[in-house]
């Protein structure tokens, strides 16, 4: 078997050269297209995020897969970009190095944020593509597919997936569950629709949430992620819109308050929420998860009596505990990945060299067979008994085994890439073997 990866990722290109590689789709598609025709015995898969773009290349076949150096201006050329922008800043690696960065990547183990979920998706995505336009072989097949089982099992056996570590995330699975037991009987109010808002949206659902109030000065903007939420959840969690002067009746009323807006000074002063903070009726806790930069409450705010107020500051330091948690699991991770790499190359190596060893035994068999039928005969016309024939009969058989025992055990030592070809194919040569 021969795989490279070729490609470039976070770690080592700028993003405005990672961007400028970048493909879509239907690019993608066009690129393999393209490399298939040059080289019908190639195996691809192009892998294109945000933070990396890869290209898988294999074959059984040693001169059916071009030579990281044409991949790589493959890449470069199908943009028509320029190699000494990449000269430094692009990545390659083969065989059992090339099965093992797969495996890395799609446990997310490779991820600008250890751990974090999407990767996976996207792997699958890449080779959904490929095998759906008949880009993908038998290698592909087992490589991408053997990646899927080596990330769930990081995720089952690690605690690498266990602590969030987005802000959004940690502000609603830890501080805010650490204040209320439930968040189906609780009024929520999220201020500014962004990413940011939109994020907390999607863990208020996963925390049981049913009812959300959602403010912007944009009101179309709050509209259309409240109909966004409404198609994707059929009504599950419940999204209405506030106009963005109720905001004063609608922090009197919130349990929750998650603000998240771009202003660039406070939307709510110490004067002003205390004004409201007097008139309000309902009795309890009212929790204010401000992750605005900057600010969007003012700081002394969180002084007031059953007001706590958390800035982004104080979801950072939880986030980067979990970041260093994450890290601490890494070593448990690269073991397992070693391991299933290990596994899967013997698998491999076990199905193709196969039937150039069932096909070597049956030859050595069939000739050794042969030889004994007409040692045999002679020897029964001279009157040799039965236990003497058996015996003749079982060291022929130690003289076969012994004889094909070093080269099948070369061949399975020597279980990856141009070595192992290599050795397949002096096996046939030398014993003119046709499978």
């Amino acid at each position: 078997m021969i795989m490279h990866m070729i490609g470039c990722s976070h770690h080592q290109t700028p993003l405005h050269l990672r961007q400028r590689l970048a493909f879509s789709p239907e690019q993608a598609n066009s690129a393999l297209g393209s490399l298939k025709r040059r080289f019908p015995n190639v195996e691809t898969v192009l892998l294109s995020t945000c933070n990396r773009v890869e290209l898988y290349a294999a074959s059984s076949d040693p001169s059916g897969v071009p030579d990281v150096g044409f991949l790589q201006n493959f890449l470069l050329d199908f943009h028509h970009l320029n190699p000494i922008d990449y000269a430094n800043h692009m990545k390659n690696c083969s065989d059992t190095a090339a099965v093992e960065h797969l495996f890395t990547v799609a446990s997310s183990l490779d991820s600008l944020v250890v751990g974090e979920s999407q990767i996976l998706a996207q792997v699958k995505q890449a080779y959904e593509m490929s095998r759906s336009h008949e880009f993908a072989g038998p290698i592909v097949h087992a490589a991408f597919q053997h990646a899927s089982l080596v990330a769930k099992r990081v995720t089952n056996e690690t605690e690498i997936h266990s602590r969030r570590i987005s802000v959004p995330s940690v502000a609603i699975s830890e501080v805010a569950a650490e204040f209320f037991e439930r968040f189906d009987d609780k009024d929520i109010l999220i201020i500014g629709t962004g990413e940011m808002g939109e994020e907390a949206l999607r863990y208020l659902q996963d925390a049981g949430a049913v009812r959300v109030r959602l403010i912007n000065r944009t009101t179309e903007n709050a509209r259309a992620l409240a109909a966004k939420f409404e198609k994707e959840y059929q009504g599950a969690l419940q999204v209405s819109v506030e106009l963005w002067d109720n905001l004063p009746i609608r922090l009197m009323t919130a349990d929750l308050v998650i603000s998240t807006t771009s202003a660039t000074e406070p939307i709510m002063t110490l004067a002003t929420y205390k004004s409201l903070h007097a008139q309000r009726k309902k009795q309890g806790t009212q929790l204010i998860l401000d992750l605005a930069v900057p600010r969007d409450f003012e700081e002394p705010i969180g002084n007031l009596s059953n007001v706590y107020l958390y800035s982004v500051d104080d979801l950072q330091a939880a986030c980067d505990r979990n970041v260093d948690f994450r890290r601490q699991q890494w070593p448990l991770a690269r073991k397992i990945i070693s391991e299933e790499t290990s596994r899967f190359l013997g698998d491999l190596h076990h199905r193709h060299a196969g039937p150039t060893i069932a096909a070597l035994r049956a030859q050595a068999n069939q000739i050794k067979q042969q030889e004994l039928d007409r040692l045999k005969n002679r020897l029964l016309a001279q009157g040799v008994h039965d236990e003497s024939l058996e015996e003749i009969s079982q060291s022929f058989e130690r003289l076969v085994n012994k004889i094909l025992h070093p080269p099948l055990q070369s061949l399975r030592e020597e279980s990856t890439g141009e070595q192992q070809a290599t050795l397949l194919m002096a096996l046939k040569r030398l014993f003119n073997i046709k499978e």
